[in-house]
């Protein structure tokens, strides 16, 4: 008898990483305590069979101008090998939800790798593929269970050479978690935005990160001589750290600042006993002209395994709303070289 049920945050961060070691924050009561910060509702909702979870999810409310949805960032999670009955039950009661919040979809992304059988699975439930991505369906993900050694082995030769670059060069990396560094942060970042033509997140929503993660959320800065180069706003959850927004500085650009800033957090997260280091982005494999190929250079220049994860997804609940909001983001997603 599978059964539908409201989870207080402590159960479901009890049950994530118990039985889903693949998962990551945004299933998390802490990435959904940030949405609620940042005035957006969430639901805790979990699957029990014989009073036993079987699967999870943090939904959080998207009140988009194109029509309200409901988004699970990284999930749900549940044993895709044997959970068909599951999902199936799963997607029924999000659909009622969504119907609930006058929903247009439903949009997931599940922290699953991408494969013609997971593709077909999700089309046999009812779900179409989303036009738009969906918190980082293509990464980079190193393996912290490597000693030092050997992490700077499987690095390009030019990435090596400038993580060694940069200690000879003097340049320093500190971490912080006050309000000032977040702050400090998110006025570089605007700037690197501008430079670079991207959309940056507030600095509500890059404070509320600091407020629902505590102390691990950090931000990591290189400096040379007192001059900032690099930044990176690093999520610790374990069994993860993640490189979840950057800034850099017009003077970074000229030096190895980032990859100091890379080299030192990896060194810390793995004497946290964290074991894997997710870089968070990068382009499709073959997208040389993709507005993240850039990035992809320097982030696959640290080794690890390039991962896919199944794309993002959506189960329309509002058909005819939802062809309309379909055309507009494929027209977005052009225009946006993503």
């Amino acid at each position: 008898m599978l059964k539908f049920v409201e989870l207080k945050p402590e159960e479901l961060d009890k049950y994530v990483f118990k039985a889903h070691p693949e998962a990551n924050f945004l299933q998390t009561s802490a990435w959904g305590k940030v949405y609620e910060i940042d005035k957006e509702q969430v639901f805790y909702r979990g699957v029990e069979k014989d009073s036993k979870m079987v699967a999870s999810a943090v939904i959080v409310l998207k009140p988009a101008k194109r029509g309200r949805y409901l988004e699970i960032p990284g999930g749900p999670l549940l044993d895709w090998n044997k959970g068909k009955k599951v999902l199936k039950f799963f997607l029924d009661k999000v659909r009622e939800l969504a119907i609930e919040n006058r929903c247009v979809f439903v949009r997931m992304r599940p922290n699953v790798y991408d494969s013609p059988e997971m593709e077909k699975l999700l089309a046999e439930m009812g779900l179409v593929k989303s036009p738009m991505h969906l918190h980082a369906e293509h990464t980079v993900m190193l393996d912290l269970t490597k000693s030092e050694d050997e992490l700077l082995a499987d690095m390009r030769r030019q990435t090596r050479y400038d993580v060694r670059r940069s200690a000879k060069l003097g340049i320093k990396v500190d971490s912080d978690n006050s309000k000032e560094a977040f702050d400090n942060f998110y006025d570089i970042q605007l700037k690197t935005a501008e430079r670079q033509g991207f959309i940056p997140s507030s600095r509500k929503f890059i404070q509320a990160q600091r407020e629902a993660f505590g102390d691990n959320a950090r931000i990591y800065t290189a400096t040379l001589d007192g001059v900032e180069l690099a930044k990176g706003l690093i999520l610790l959850q374990k069994p993860e750290a993640i490189y979840h927004e950057a800034a850099s500085t017009d003077e970074g650009r000229k030096l190895p600042g980032a990859h100091a800033l890379q080299w030192q957090i990896i060194k810390d997260a793995k004497a946290m006993g964290i074991k894997r280091y997710n870089l968070f982005g990068i382009a499709p494999p073959n997208s040389p002209h993709h507005r993240y190929a850039g990035v992809t250079t320097f982030k696959c220049g640290f080794g690890g395994e390039q991962v896919t994860f199944v794309p993002a997804h959506d189960l329309p609940v509002k058909k005819i709303h939802y062809k309309a909001v379909h055309f507009l983001e494929e027209v977005r997603k052009k225009r946006r070289h993503l």
